[in-house]
């Protein structure tokens, strides 16, 4: 448990964000937990992040000037996102997870399925058929069709189901973070949700 620093909350360590001052006093996410200094915790949420920057609590909080980077908040999105792919990366090397609408489908249906993810940006393609048979798995959807591609070696991927294990543990408590902190709406809508999609992908 930790207190955020821009609510004031304790919450679980897994719905917060650590940030550390680098050695020049640059506010800095720390995704891993591993960078030194004192943590500097704030709640996943885009309202929580805002708050923080915009009430300069950072330095209140670390008793010290903190020099908060311009692009904090975009920052923060993308290491989620690459954090998110890599974990879908290693998962799909360990094989422990699998894409396309039919592999899906076969995997969820074992029992073992741990998340099922599908791209933000896709069109209506059988997401609801897959949402039926994910009962009992986490369903998290945060990433772009070409999000999902890249954790594939392919240019763009739908539907991605992971089996049970630490690293669909790791991938559903950091795909958690990225939904509160990414506008998945405005993303897709920017991206054309709907638009036509295989249900193999």
């Amino acid at each position: 448990m930790r207190r955020c620093i821009a609510t004031g909350e304790v919450r679980p360590k897994a719905e917060l964000i650590r940030f550390v001052l680098s050695p020049e006093g640059v506010v800095t996410p720390d995704l891993a937990e591993k960078l030194p200094g004192r943590g500097l915790w704030v709640t996943a949420t885009t309202a929580a992040l805002d708050r923080a920057i915009e009430r300069k609590v950072f330095a209140r909080a670390a008793r010290q000037k903190a020099a908060i980077p311009d692009n904090l908040q975009n920052s923060v999105v993308e290491l989620l996102t690459r954090r998110c792919i890599e974990y879908l990366s290693l998962a799909r090397r360990a094989g422990q997870a699998v894409a396309g609408f039919e592999k899906c489908l076969a995997q969820l249906k074992t029992g073992n399925a741990a998340v099922y993810t599908a791209a933000v940006d896709r069109g209506d393609d059988g997401a609801a058929k897959l949402e039926r048979a994910a009962a009992g798995a986490a369903s998290v959807h945060v990433l772009t069709r070409d999000e999902l591609g890249q954790a594939f070696g392919r240019p763009q991927a739908v539907h991605v189901v992971v089996q049970k294990g630490g690293l669909a543990e790791a991938f559903a408590r950091t795909a958690a973070k990225l939904a509160g902190v990414r506008s998945v709406e405005t993303l897709a809508q920017g991206l054309g949700a709907g638009a036509e999609g295989s249900e193999n992908e």
